[in-house]
């Protein structure tokens, strides 16, 4: 039978045992309050208790441990270390850094740049040197997710009750320690009992020697040898006045029993006179001269009271348990006062398993989608800053001249992804789960990662960070008018088949969706030039299911090309065209009007504007992505377009090759640290 149990502190351990010893109704829980976890030899981390509690419960379990470690700063700052002080129990240090070591070299590993093995008699100190920019935590979690830094120890508490292997819970070991150690104590008794009569037996036969020494020299003088003079002392009764001085009488007033465990009385016949036993005899023919000094009498007398009190004593403990409990009490206070020490392994007790969320890197992400439903994300510091007018980057490369950009935001690796359909459902999805592609890869098809329908197609992608909260909303807003507000915890419980969002009419989409909190005023911006500015309390709340109310009245053949939630009017408001016109206009200049009505002039939509294709909230310290149908990205500062009018047409954005046109813009905030700009020779700023 296998047995695995974990080393434990033992003051902590003699604590527990004194505690049932006290206790014997104690429970497994109080136990678990005096002994929290196993204590390993090389100290380390346990991190977290429910697998150890278990263990204690039910006699099998899971120790989780983990290598303790800390950060410091390298390179003036610039970059990190994780410096490992402690390892699990049973991790040889030199197989885990060859470990690591393999797993760096073959790319299992990122963001490692060196390991070193600084250890010396003063301790334990690896050294995992981290590249410039790494996040040392999520490298940690990686390292805990794939090596030896993060153990487990499998606790199986069998052990042999009764010569029969059993599987002990907590307080069952204890209890069946402490038994043991009430047989060791009892037994250890017994022994010293019998021994203390065989040397009880040994005195009183030497103190009948010396009450009739001269007799005793006399027979042994006589003999012609040893063995006769052995038989002639054991042939003669003897006085035994002295033996019975000598006698320990107990507190009832009965006679004690000889060391050999017989009766005092066998010793004595009936005439009172004392009859040697062999060894008795024996004992007195090896007596020393010395010992016939009154001195030496005296003290064998002495031993004979004190052993004969000490026999008493020792029969008291055998017939009274309370003293053998106060003997263990004693006997393990005494252990832990010469041997206990301080608890090596630190317990974590709020502990998680790691997400796959934790092995990701925290970083803002572009994320595209294209018209024909094509996917991916690429890191924001892969763009440059440009001027206004500069021709821009690859953002995708497109399938033909069939298809474009559609969807373009910013989003933390570590956010959510609400994907709105053309039907009127809605999608979950990691920012960290979109795949990564090339500045000029067309990306993955969002079909391989939404269970969507034949004909069903994304139209809004609305990144969601932090919870779902109940005092939040998700405004909505179709091409046709129709706006819906709908709480966002609504939207907390992802299903993988989708949920709904909003019902719609036949011919209708949804063109936007944002967060709000009931205190913002929602702007509605038609593709023919029209805004219209109302509070979003015009709007009720409703389910997901609904079909919303009218936000906008249009004409025909018109549409809503965007939704924005007004947050200060030292906003501006920037409209673009599809021929690559726009310009930024004050938006105190959109005057608040009630929901429904036909809408202000926005910007001029003439022949050679177009018509308008996005409009969003910026402010001078904001940048701009620009998007055209063939893939081109442009990123460009607010504060280098013309602030106008409502009804001025505005200025280029961005130059367009031929055949392409303006398809969205989105805004950009640096979230990230700082960009250190620089004018290169062609006129463009380069982000670092």
């Amino acid at each position: 039978m296998a047995t695995n149990i974990p080393p434990h502190n033992l003051r902590e351990v003699v604590n527990g045992c004194l505690h049932v010893l006290r206790n014997p109704e104690a429970t497994v829980d109080e136990l678990i309050e005096l002994i929290p976890a196993p204590d390993f030899p090389t100290a380390g981390v346990i991190y977290g208790v429910s697998g150890v509690r278990q263990g204690y419960r039910t006699g099998r379990g899971r120790v989780v441990m983990r290598a303790k470690t800390h950060f410091e700063d390298i390179d003036k700052g610039n970059r990190q270390a994780i410096i490992v002080d402690e390892l699990p129990y049973q991790v040889n240090k030199r197989k885990l850094l060859e470990t690591i070591a393999e797993m760096v070299n073959d790319k299992r590993l990122e963001g490692i740049s060196d390991l070193r093995d600084e250890s010396d008699r003063s301790g334990m100190r690896v050294v995992i040197e981290l590249k410039r920019g790494e996040v040392p935590e999520v490298v940690l979690n990686n390292l805990y997710k794939q090596t030896q830094l993060q153990d487990t120890f499998g606790m199986n508490m069998v052990a042999l009750v009764g010569g029969q292997p059993k599987l002990l819970n907590l307080r069952e070991m204890l209890i069946y320690f402490l038994e043991h150690r009430r047989e060791v104590v009892t037994r250890r008794t017994v022994f010293e009992l019998r021994k203390a009569r065989d040397r009880a037996h040994i005195l009183e036969g030497l103190a009948v020697a010396l009450a009739n020494i001269d007799e005793f020299i006399a027979i042994i003088r006589a003999a012609a040898t040893p063995p006769e003079a052995k038989v002639d002392l054991m042939a003669k009764s003897w006085d035994s006045a002295v033996v019975r001085e000598m006698l320990v009488r107990t507190e009832g007033g009965g006679m004690l029993y000889r060391p050999d465990g017989l009766s005092l009385d066998v010793g004595l016949q009936q005439n009172g006179l004392y009859r040697l036993s062999d060894i008795q005899a024996q004992e007195i023919l090896q007596m020393r001269l010395q010992r016939l000094t009154g001195l030496e009498q005296d003290k064998i007398v002495q031993e004979y009271k004190d052993i004969m009190a000490h026999i008493a004593d020792l029969l008291d403990i055998l017939a009274t348990p309370d003293r053998v409990t106060a003997i263990i009490d004693a006997e393990l206070t005494a252990v832990v006062e010469e041997f206990g020490d301080a608890r090596r392994s630190h317990i974590e007790v709020n502990a998680f398993d790691i997400d796959i969320e934790d092995l990701i890197t925290p970083q803002d992400m572009v994320v595209t989608l294209s018209h024909t439903g094509y996917i991916k994300s690429q890191p924001l510091s892969e763009y440059r800053t440009q001027r206004r007018g500069g021709r821009g980057k690859q953002a995708a490369s497109t399938k033909g001249e069939e298809d474009w950009i559609d969807n373009l935001f910013v989003a933390n690796t570590h956010d959510t992804i609400l994907s709105f359909s053309n039907r009127g459902r809605v999608y979950w999805t990691r920012v960290y789960e979109v795949p990564q592609g090339s500045r000029t890869s067309r990306g993955t098809p969002i079909i391989r990662m939404l269970p969507l329908e034949e004909g069903e197609k994304i139209t809004v992608m609305l990144p969601i960070s932090g919870e779902f909260a109940d005092d939040k909303y998700v405004f909505m807003a179709t091409s046709l008018g129709t706006v819906k507000k709908t709480p966002l915890s609504d939207f907390s419980r992802p299903m993988k088949r989708g949920i709904i969002a909003v019902t719609l009419d036949e011919g209708d989409f949804l063109i936007g969706a944002a967060i709000t909190d009931g205190q913002h005023d929602v702007m509605l911006f038609s593709d023919a030039g029209k805004a219209v500015r109302f509070d979003e309390n015009d709007v009720r709340p409703v389910g997901r299911s609904a079909r919303g109310m009218r936000g906008m009245r249009l004409e025909e053949d018109q549409q809503i090309i965007s939704l924005l939630v007004a947050e200060t009017e030292e906003q501006f408001i920037l409209t673009a065209c599809e021929n690559g016109y726009g310009k930024r206009t004050p938006i105190g200049e959109y005057t608040r009007h009630a929901r429904g009505g036909k809408g202000m002039i926005a910007i001029q939509t003439s022949e050679r504007n177009g018509k308008v294709v996005a409009a969003q909230l910026v402010t001078e310290d904001d940048d701009i992505m620009l998007i055209t149908t063939g893939g081109t990205l442009v990123r460009t500062r607010i504060s280098e377009i013309r602030t106008v009018g409502r009804s001025a047409q505005g200025v280029t954005l961005i130059g367009l090759d031929d055949g392409d046109v303006l398809s969205g813009v989105q805004k950009i905030v640096e979230t990230v640290g700082g960009i250190d700009n620089e004018d290169d020779e062609s006129g463009e700023v380069v982000s670092e």
